[in-house]
C-alpha cells in the first residue's frame, strides 16, 4: 500500500550501522528524513550518503535526524561507509538500514516493479515530530537526489507550522511568505508583517519571526 501524506510513518525495529533501532523510539521528538537507495557499493548512492553526512549540522539545526536504507547485509554497509566519507569529505554520521528481508521497503513502498531487480528506487520521506509523512520524493535510479531541495522542504514545512502561511514558488527563508487562504486580509495585516494585497486570493507577507 502506498503511503500518503498525514499518514503515520510506519515503526520498525532493523539493525544498522549504529545497532538495533526502533524507528519511532529512534527519532522520538524530532523530524527524520528517511531515504532509501538502491545498492551499496554504487557511484550515485556514494555521493547522496557523502552530501547526506556533510549536511548533519544543518539537519541539526532543524531537529531533524537522517537515515538510510538499502536491501543489502550490515556487512556490505560496514564495508561501504570508509568510500562515503573518502568520497564526500566527511565519515558517515548517520544509520544506514540493513534491510535484506525488506521488510521496510515493502512498508514504505520503496521497490517498485518493473526496475529489473528488487532494490529500491531512490524515495525520500520527510516525517515530523509526530511521526506523520509530510514529503515524498521519488527519483529514477539514474538521478541523485537534491538535498538542497530536502533542507528547503523542511524549513518551508516548519515556517507553516509555525504561522498561517504557505510559501511561494522557490521560497527560501527569508522570502516574502504567502498569506493562508483561510485568513482574512484584516487579520493577517494584524497577525503577520507588511501584508500586502496583490489579488483577493494572493497577499504576500514578511515571515514572522
Amino acid at each position: 500500500m502506498s503511503i500518503r501524506l498525514g499518514d503515520e510513518a510506519p515503526n520498525f525495529t532493523a539493525v544498522t550501522t549504529e545497532g538495533e533501532i526502533t524507528f519511532h523510539d529512534w527519532k522520538d521528538g524530532s523530524w527524520a528524513v528517511l531515504f532509501s537507495h538502491p545498492a551499496d557499493f554504487t557511484p550515485v548512492c556514494t555521493t547522496e550518503l557523502g552530501r547526506t553526512a556533510a549536511l548533519k549540522d544543518d539537519f541539526g539545526k532543524r531537529n531533524t535526524k537522517a537515515i538510510a536504507v538499502s536491501v543489502d547485509p550490515i556487512e556490505d554497509h560496514h564495508g561501504w561507509a570508509p568510500d562515503i566519507g573518502e568520497v564526500g569529505g566527511t565519515d558517515l554520521n548517520f544509520p544506514i538500514i540493513a534491510d535484506p528481508e525488506r521488510a521496510v521497503s515493502e512498508a514504505y513502498d520503496m521497490i517498485h516493479p518493473g526496475e529489473g531487480d528488487t532494490s529500491t528506487v531512490r524515495s525520500v520521506f520527510v516525517i515530523d515530530p509526530s511521526n506523520k509523512v509530510r514529503l515524498t520524493l521519488t527519483y529514477p535510479k539514474s538521478v541523485g537526489r537534491n538535498f538542497d531541495e530536502i533542507v528547503r522542504v523542511i524549513d518551508a514545512l516548519q515556517a507553516t507550522d509555525a504561522a498561517p502561511i504557505a510559501t511561494p514558488a522557490d521560497w527560501r527563508p527569508g522570502d516574502r511568505v504567502i498569506v493562508s487562504p483561510a485568513m482574512s486580509t484584516e487579520d493577517a495585516k494584524a497577525k503577520l508583517p507588511n501584508v500586502e494585497e496583490v489579488k483577493p486570493y494572493l497577499r504576500y507577507a514578511d515571515q514572522p519571526s
